[in-house]
Parts: C-alpha cells; sequence; structure tokens
C-alpha cells in the first residue's frame, strides 16, 4: 500500500471500528429481519427444521463469511481497494483473456442486487408496522424512505458516516439482547451448532433441498464487505466481524428458541393477522418495545442500503477505468479517500428499486429475486479468487481445496435459487443481463476502435509540423495547440491527429502539445512525465493518474505548463511581438477527435452492430471534454470516420466523350 493510505486505513481505533459498522455490516446486519420468516415459511413450526435452520444459517456464515470472504478475499487487495473488478485489476496479470467474463458477469450482477437490497430491507422493517395496522398499505412509506436516502447522497457519506457507525452499533447491540433474552431461556438449542442438523434439514424441509435458496440470504452482504473495503481498511473489518458475527449468531439462535417454544404453530397463527404472517425477528420482541424495535430496524434497512449504493458508485468508477462502462460524471462531494457520488447511477438505482416496490409489494416475494443475483457474483468472485492464489503462487493442494469447497457450496445455492427464478429471480436476471450487455458492447467497441486506429511514428512529421510552425503565409490557428492523444508509445501519434493538423486546414501554433493520460492501478497516483520531440515545436505530455483522481486535465495541463515555465524549459509568451514584449502569455487551443461510422467501410457486421449501440450510449454519456474536465477551456471538437484508408478496390472507369458514338 502506499504510504498515506496504510496510515489511516490500518490504525486501528474505537472510532474506525464504529464507522465500519456504518458502511459495511449493514447489508449482512439486517439479514435476521427476513432469514427465519423465509425459512419458516406458511408450514406448522417443526424443531427439528429450525434447529436444521439455525445450524445451517451458522455455517453458512462461518464458511461463507468468516473463511471466504473475511479470512482469504479481503487478502487480495488493489492498493487497499476491494471488490471483483479490483481482484480482477490483480489476475488480469495473468494474461488471460477470458477473464473479463467472470468481472463482467459478477460486476452487473452486484450491480442488480444494489437495486435489490435496499427495497427488501426496507419493506421488511417498515412491514412491523402491520402488527399495529393489518391493512396498511406500506408501499408509499417505502418508497418515501428510499427518496430521502438516495437524495442525501450527493452529499457523501461522511455526513452519513458519523450517525451510521453508532446507530449500527444500537442495532446489533439490540440484535444480542433480544437473542439472549430468548437463548437463555433454552439453552438447548446450542446443539445446533452440530453441522449434522444442517444436513438433516434438508430431509426435514417441506421444501428439501430447495431450503438453501432461503438460507442463502443470511450471507447476502458478504460481496459488499469486499466491494467497501477500500472505505476501512482489512484490520478494521476483521476485527469488527468478531462482534458483528457473535451478536447474528446470538439472534438467530434466540429466534431458534422462540420458534421451538411454540412449536406446532404456524407464524401467521402467531401474528393473530391472517393476511399477514408473523416475522420472528419482531416476534421475539416484548410488545412495549416493538415501536423502538421497528424504528431501529428501519434505521438499520437504510444503512444497509447506504453500503451498496456506495458500493456501486465505486464498481461503475472502476468499470469505467477498464473500459466496461460508458464515461458518466463523477462528483467528489467529500475530501475522505475513497468517496465518491456518480448522479446517473444513483438515479438508475433509485428507479430499479421504485420498480422493484411496485411490482413485488411485499418482502417476502422478494426474496426470490434477492439471491440468485448474489450467488452468481460469489461464484464469480471465486474463480477470480482461484485465480489470484494461483498469481500468488498459494500451495496448490490448498487452491484445489478451496475452489472444489466454495463451488460446491455456492453451485448448490445456485441451483437452490434457481427454483426461485419464475417467482422473481427472473427480475434481478434480467437487470443483471441488462447491465453486462452494456459492459460488453463497451468493451467490444473499444477493442474494435482499438484494432482500426492507425498510429504513425511522429519522427516522420517533426519537420513538416515545425516548418508549418514557422511557415508565417499561413493565419496562426493558436499559440498552443493540445491534442489528447491514445498513443501509448511516446513516439508514436494516432494518424488522425497529423492529417488534423497538416490536411483538414493546416493549423499553425507555435507550440504542438500531445497529451496521453494513462490510468494506472495506484488509486491515488498523480504523475507526469514530458518529452520534447521538436525543440521549442512539438512537446508531449503523458499523465499517470490513480483510478480514483478524477483527470481534470485542464487544471492538471495547466500545472505542468507552469513546472516547465518555472524551470525554464518551455517560453509560452505569445510569439506575436507587439504581445511579446509585453510578456502575455498566449492561447491554448484542446483539439478532440471524435470517431463516427462512416459507411464506406466494410465491417463485419457483428462490429457494426456493436458500434452503433456504441455510438448510441456515447450520446447519453458524457462527452469526452467534461470527461477530461475541459469544459471551461477552448476546446475545438473534430469528426473523423473510424477508418481513413477507403475500401481496396473501386471499380470505377472513365469512358470517352460520348457523343463520339453516335
Amino acid at each position: 500500500m502506499s504510504s498515506h493510505s496504510s496510515n489511516h486505513l490500518n490504525k486501528l481505533t474505537l472510532g474506525g471500528l464504529i464507522v465500519t459498522l456504518g458502511i459495511i455490516y449493514g447489508d449482512i446486519g439486517t439479514s435476521p429481519l427476513y432469514v427465519m420468516k423465509a425459512i419458516v415459511g406458511k408450514q406448522a413450526i417443526n424443531p427439528d427444521v429450525v434447529l436444521g435452520a439455525i445450524s445451517c444459517i451458522f455455517w453458512t456464515l462461518t464458511l461463507q463469511t468468516t473463511f471466504k470472504y473475511v479470512i482469504l478475499t479481503l487478502r487480495a487487495d488493489n492498493k487497499g481497494e476491494g471488490g471483483i473488478f479490483s481482484l480482477y485489476t490483480l489476475v488480469k496479470k495473468l494474461k488471460k483473456k477470458w477473464l473479463i467474463v467472470p468481472a463482467i458477469i459478477g460486476g452487473s450482477a452486484l450491480l442488480a442486487d444494489g437495486i435489490i437490497t435496499p427495497p427488501i430491507s426496507v419493506s421488511s422493517a417498515i412491514e412491523g408496522l402491520k402488527t399495529y395496522n393489518h391493512d396498511l398499505n406500506t408501499i408509499p412509506i417505502v418508497i418515501a424512505i428510499l427518496f430521502i436516502l438516495f437524495f442525501i447522497q450527493r452529499f457523501g457519506t461522511k455526513f452519513v458516516g458519523k450517525f451510521f457507525g453508532p446507530m449500527m452499533l444500537l442495532w446489533f447491540g439490540m440484535l444480542g439482547v433480544l437473542g439472549a433474552i430468548h437463548l437463555f431461556g433454552n439453552i438447548s438449542v446450542l446443539k445446533a451448532l452440530n453441522p449434522y442438523y444442517a444436513i438433516h434439514l434438508l430431509k426435514v424441509h417441506h421444501e428439501g433441498f430447495y431450503v438453501l435458496g432461503y438460507v442463502f440470504l443470511c450471507t447476502t452482504g458478504a460481496e459488499a464487505l469486499y466491494s467497501d473495503l477500500g472505505h476501512c481498511g482489512i484490520k478494521n473489518i476483521r476485527i469488527s466481524w468478531i462482534f458483528v458475527k457473535t451478536m447474528l449468531v446470538i439472534n438467530y439462535f434466540g429466534q431458534g428458541a422462540y420458534l421451538i417454544a411454540n412449536s406446532g404453530k404456524t407464524l401467521t397463527e402467531l401474528s393473530g393477522n391472517a393476511s399477514n404472517p408473523g416475522n420472528p425477528f419482531y416476534l421475539v420482541m416484548p410488545d412495549w418495545f416493538l415501536p423502538f424495535g421497528i424504528a431501529i430496524a428501519t434505521s438499520a434497512a437504510v444503512i444497509a442500503s447506504q453500503a451498496l449504493i456506495s458500493g456501486s458508485f465505486t464498481l461503475i468508477s472502476e468499470a469505467m477505468r477498464l473500459n466496461l462502462w460508458p464515461k458518466v460524471k463523477v462528483k467528489y462531494p467529500t475530501e475522505l479517500k475513497g468517496q465518491l457520488y456518480i448522479p446517473s447511477i444513483n438515479w438508475l438505482l433509485f428507479i430499479g428499486c421504485v420498480f422493484i416496490v411496485v411490482h413485488f409489494e411485499e418482502s417476502g416475494n422478494m426474496e426470490a429475486a434477492y439471491g440468485l443475483a448474489i450467488v452468481l457474483c460469489m461464484i464469480m468472485t471465486t474463480i477470480l479468487l482461484g485465480f489470484f492464489m494461483v498469481l500468488k503462487r498459494y500451495n496448490p493442494f490448498f487452491i484445489v481445496l478451496v475452489l472444489a469447497t466454495y463451488l460446491s457450496i455456492e453451485i448448490s445455492f445456485f441451483i437452490a435459487n434457481i427454483d426461485k427464478f419464475p417467482h422473481g429471480g427472473y427480475v434481478s436476471v434480467f437487470i443483471a443481463g441488462l447491465l453486462a450487455f452494456v459492459m460488453v458492447v463497451w468493451f467490444t467497441a473499444k477493442k474494435i476502435r482499438k484494432e482500426y486506429t492507425e498510429f504513425v511514428k511522429i519522427d516522420n512529421f517533426k519537420k513538416v509540423i515545425s516548418d508549418l510552425s514557422n511557415d508565417l503565409s499561413i493565419p496562426k490557428y493558436a499559440t498552443h495547440l493540445v491534442y489528447l492523444t491514445n498513443a501509448g508509445m511516446s513516439d508514436e501519434i494516432e494518424s488522425k491527429i497529423v492529417y488534423s493538423i497538416i490536411q483538414k486546414r493546416p493549423k499553425r501554433a507555435d507550440i504542438y502539445w500531445f497529451v496521453h493520460v494513462n490510468v494506472t492501478d495506484e488509486p491515488y497516483e498523480m504523475e507526469y512525465r514530458v518529452r520534447e520531440i521538436e525543440k521549442d515545436d512539438i512537446i508531449r505530455v503523458d499523465f499517470y493518474l490513480g483510478f480514483r483522481v478524477a483527470p481534470r486535465i485542464n487544471l492538471l495541463f495547466k500545472k505542468v505548463v507552469q513546472d516547465l515555465v518555472k524551470n525554464g524549459e518551455v517560453d509560452i509568451t505569445s510569439r506575436y511581438e507587439s504581445l511579446q514584449r509585453n510578456n502575455v502569455i498566449g492561447d491554448f487551443k484542446f483539439v478532440l477527435i471524435e470517431k463516427f461510422i462512416s459507411y464506406d467501410n466494410d465491417f463485419p457486421w457483428y462490429e457494426r452492430i456493436i458500434l452503433d449501440i456504441y455510438f448510441l450510449l456515447k450520446k447519453i454519456s458524457l462527452s469526452e471534454e467534461q470527461a477530461f474536465g475541459l469544459d471551461s477551456s477552448s476546446v475545438k471538437v473534430e469528426q473523423y470516420p473510424i477508418l481513413i484508408h477507403p475500401p481496396a478496390e473501386i471499380n470505377l472507369h472513365r469512358i470517352k466523350d460520348r457523343s463520339h458514338h453516335h
């Protein structure tokens, strides 16, 4: 890790632990709201099923969350940043092209989950109000709460973090106390720690093997925990997980003890309300405590949604860096490291959430849509994690063991979740599919464009450009002409740029600048390199910017020029004599080259379709000038066809003047 991130991230402080509770554990922390209710279902309570359920939950949390995520996966950080795209960035070094596939599937599944988690957590919490008013319509309340949640995103999570940590501390404390009260009433439920009961559950539950689809809901937040790694640091996460897991387990066992005490009854009988089966989570509360319980649960649900929303922002910003997502506006609302806000994604998620609430109406129906996306994401993480362990030269026997264990657990969960496909799983698959489609198109189009871009050696054109610069018969276009180039090699440049300078309309300038931006894997790097290609006429600047740095080229470029002037390396006063005498700085003009598809090219049909969709997406995304922070300076955008070289043979024959034929 680079020095400045490690000191503030790896210190273990009480404050740090509490902030971690607020940012990371919301999603896992709120699972007791719906898991037991989903497992028991509408059947009469059977002690064997209850013991099996809490056993299954305990082992799922232990194997999936503790071992796979907290112990193993958190090691796979990219300079302190977590999440599936960071993991992909690390294993990219293995040069296996197909690894982009699990990265895309996992990333889009995680985003789809960001659309389903807020509605299910908030709905489950608010439905506690039905204990007072059986016919209450909770939909408007849920939507209002979600709106407020998405509205406050623009202020950054620092503002929210202060309130979130202590709130989650209260929530986990409440889980522990409520669980303990019932647990001490019936200590014998602790025998569910024996994995025998977990396996036995598959025999006794009325849905058999498919009950795993519900059990899985207890670990859904593990993926969000990994994506938010950059906000909290590994030590804080590991230490606070001990507390979180203890409280969760006590609460689940307490719910179990309560249910066994009421065996033979159904949840509907326990709630005394035919239309709304009781939720064991609320049933364990004493009556006087219910209003407080509902209020605390709702706050916790909002916080759970927060973890996923900030995770989605991180995810999209990394997707843009990997060329998997159109450039969109990113804001940095607080000075806090790793905090970002992406307005377009924020409102996209909000619309998605409202759709889910209106479509499914209550949390019980959403459970089906919930697990599928996450289980997909987890399988993809496992695959990438396997390659990460190969990269880090782990013991091959250990790698095989880990992969075999987790693929079998996760594929079982996957099969169990597929069963829920017709009941709502199709929604999350559809959303994830749509997102994956955008990623695939963007990624492929960028690749196609790269293949068709022609690069030429600058050296072949140095002389012409230098002559042009000094040819006074051509009116001056700008004092400083800046081109953004994609050429990775510093001695190359796109042929289109040369074409733009020399042929389109000869552009005379005192100094030609070629600027190239490299996005690096170091999150906060900010460096640049300057190469003088032709003394006083042509200069190339390479920026190396971390993937968390806003590429404000306008400001950065001016800074570079100031540095060069300070060192006397370049003279930027205008070369017009009258202005030079008075030391007037010349003007800067940026030229951006936009490509379009021209129809005199024979692309294969699938490339043409992909490029058409790509240009459509490009229209709605940020323009290059905004993406590079140039909106305030003078920018000229030039349009060029993707290919300049024309199709091979054109059979056009000239014939002699026709009048002779008569």
